[in-house]
């Protein structure tokens, strides 16, 4: 009996972790094209503000200025897929995350019901959902913190693009530093 309740966790595990990484790869791919703009709007040194052009320190013009003048830029020096920029590294961060989320988040509600059932979670105190939850969320960042940085770096490159990630060793080293 026990090596049966074994499997139908292991099996519950995996059913959520493929769930989890599903679900994020398909969010994290149709919102990359906003992702991109967001961040190339917090990585330009210029300001984007109109206040901001008084200042006399203030040497050129913004680059990104509004939502539908970025998009019109990337789409015009980058193509289409200049949207999806950091995407792959991106998919790694968001996939690994969302699996070790959902089965951490299972796997937690399971210990504080006493029962694997889904049904009996929705029992659970709002307090135990919410202490749940937080800690499946910093096991799962913690998890794919790595790759949320490298998709920082090359979504915010643009073109021309930097080369200072030219192998794994150097991603490995800027992490460390």
């Amino acid at each position: 009996m026990a090596m049966k309740e074994e499997t139908s966790q292991w099996k519950q595990a995996m059913i959520n972790s493929t769930a989890g990484a599903i679900s994020g790869a398909i969010s994290r791919t149709v919102t990359s094209p906003l992702d991109v703009i967001k961040i190339r709007f917090q990585v330009q040194l210029e300001p984007t503000s109109s206040w901001t052009s008084l200042r006399r320190d203030v040497s050129k013009p913004s680059k990104y200025t509004g939502m539908f003048q970025a998009t019109k830029d990337i789409f015009r020096d980058e193509g289409i897929r200049g949207f999806w920029r950091g995407n792959v590294p991106a998919l790694l961060m968001v996939m690994p995350y969302t699996a070790i989320q959902f089965t951490v988040l299972h796997t937690l509600k399971t210990f504080a019901s006493g029962s694997s059932k889904t049904e009996n979670h929705i029992n659970l105190s709002p307090y135990l959902s919410y202490v749940s939850g937080a800690l499946a969320g910093c096991a799962a960042t913690v998890g794919s913190y790595p790759f949320d940085l490298l998709r920082t770096i090359l979504a915010s490159q643009g073109e021309p693009k930097v080369r200072a990630l030219n192998n794994s060793q150097g991603y490995y080293e800027m992490i460390l530093k």
